[in-house]
């Protein structure tokens, strides 16, 4: 029973039978709130959770890297995919292939997601690797439209589809499975890991397009040389998939199994005994925090994808940068950020949750439309200070992220909810930013479109951060404590004992 119904039931009792019957009342709120013992309490293995953190950011790693080269070679792409003609019409084709990987990606999140729920957090991270690898090693070795013709657009989106699907399972099963081995004092810091993978898999990207492109005319990037980072792609999935075999399920998921078949004590009572992974339960038990979800990631996303995917087509396109020129200025934003996105998670543990998601929201509605007069200056010093002003309001996004979204859900359906929340939020509004903000400009004339377009998404985030409530330093929901040393829990307890009476 949970608290809130034992609290129910208390306040329906008759008030006079509660004075009267005190010591009863008592024992039967104390029998169902019985206080903390230590065998309620998760210790952490500090190297178990290390080589989750490795396992699940490679993962992300490798999801960025796989979408960061498509957008990066955007323009590439739309010569080898699709007849040539009207530059903006073969770009906004290349952006829209870009889009329909997000548009199943809700699909791929309602089957992955209620399966980890079901059967595990780690077998299902395993097979969205391996879908993945599949579909990026598979467009490396496509054939061009003028080889095949319409058969090569066809087969492009095809296995676009493939990843779109296997990714709907991967965010909200790599921060879940952080989140859920990582101790409850920590959770932000080690959370920060999964975006460090992020960046690192938008640099790996970034700079290997930069490396071709600098070595290879436009006609040699367009016969081969555009395929060498998708079938990059397949050994690294390789490796991914070695690590995520090698771990073991998340504390939390065990003890959500193992209270199917007993009870470590009563004071674990607030542990689901079931994984039911039922998609209309989520629907129908936690939609106010499947909304609360959406536009958290979708004011993130879109504050994302404008910044880390779109950014390089803008400076090339509206702004007559070299592709090498406009992809170094990313480049060394995002190294920027990684070596300060660890220690925003760490201040996220400290000083919790909401007031870094509150900065980076402001910072994006209050500085979006200056960076952008900025960039529209041309200089580099000019574009490199808008790039940082915007990479600093993201970077409070990236290093919370990953510890808020997990702890939104109780474990019994924290995979399932969040995949689902996440990536339709991601399908609606982020992999479709590049192509919205490329179709805005082309249809008002106005390049400062995408500044305006953030703004508006930035004003649903500062709504969505004040209504959350804090979850650092606090259990995720649905599961019992987690501590990183013995000592810590033996604390724990301890303060949770009355204070004898003399």
């Amino acid at each position: 029973m949970t608290d809130s119904e034992s609290g129910l039931l208390t306040a329906e009792a008759d008030p006079g039978a509660v004075r009267r019957h005190r010591v009863l009342f008592r024992a039967v709120r104390r029998r169902r709130n019985p206080p903390l013992r230590r065998t309620d309490i998760t210790v952490t293995d500090e190297a178990a959770v290390k080589r989750a953190v490795k396992a699940a950011s490679l993962g992300n790693a490798m999801e960025w890297f796989d979408f960061g080269i498509y957008s990066y070679l955007a323009v590439t792409i739309g010569h080898v995919f699709f007849p040539s003609g009207n530059g903006t019409v073969q770009l906004l084709s290349s952006f829209a292939t870009f889009a329909v990987a997000f548009f199943v990606r809700p699909l791929g999140g309602v089957v992955f997601g209620p399966m980890g729920d079901k059967i595990g957090r780690k077998q299902v991270l395993a097979l969205t690797m391996i879908l993945m690898a599949i579909g990026t090693f598979a467009i490396g070795l496509l054939p061009s439209y003028a080889t095949i013709g319409f058969w090569s657009p066809v087969l492009l989106i095809f296995f676009r589809l493939v990843q779109g699907f296997s990714t709907g399972g991967e965010y909200g099963g790599a921060s879940t499975f952080i989140a859920e081995y990582a101790p409850d004092l920590r959770r932000g810091f080690y959370g920060s890991f999964l975006e460090l993978g992020t960046l690192a898999g938008y640099v790996g990207a970034a700079g290997l397009v930069t490396i071709l492109t600098s070595v290879l005319d436009s006609g040699g990037m367009e016969q081969w040389g555009w395929r060498v980072p998708f079938l990059v792609a397949g050994p690294i999935g390789m490796i991914g998939l070695y690590l995520r075999l090698r771990l073991d399920e998340t504390p939390a998921f065990r003890k959500l199994e193992d209270g199917s078949l007993h009870r470590a004590s009563d004071a674990a009572s607030t542990v689901e005994t079931t994984s039911t992974g039922d998609v209309a339960k989520i629907f129908r038990d936690y939609w106010p925090t499947l909304i609360l979800c959406i536009c958290l990631v979708g004011a993130y996303n879109i504050a994302d994808y404008m910044l880390l995917s779109y950014m390089p087509t803008y400076l090339s396109d509206e702004m007559g940068y070299s592709d090498t020129h406009g992809l170094l200025i990313l480049i060394g934003t995002m190294v920027v950020l990684m070596l300060i996105v660890n220690q925003v998670g760490r201040w996220s543990d400290r000083f919790g949750r909401k007031p870094l998601l509150m900065g980076g929201m402001l910072g994006f509605l209050v500085l979006s439309l200056p960076a952008f007069l900025l960039v529209r200056q041309g200089s580099l010093v000019a574009v490199s200070a808008a790039m940082l002003m915007l990479g600093l309001s993201l970077v409070c996004l990236l290093g919370t992220m990953s510890a808020t979204l997990p702890a939104l859900f109780p474990t019994q359906v924290r995979y399932g909810s969040l995949s689902i929340g996440y990536n339709v939020a991601v399908s609606v509004f982020g992999g479709t930013t590049p192509f919205v903000i490329t179709a805005l400009i082309s249809a008002t004339g106005n390049e400062l479109m995408p500044a305006f377009y953030v703004m508006a998404a930035s004003v649903v985030g500062v709504i969505a951060v004040a209504c959350m409530r804090e979850t650092a330093r606090e259990p995720l929901a649905g599961s019992p404590p987690s501590v990183a040393t013995p000592e810590e829990a033996a604390e724990m307890v301890e303060s949770q004992a009355p204070a004898p009476k003399f």
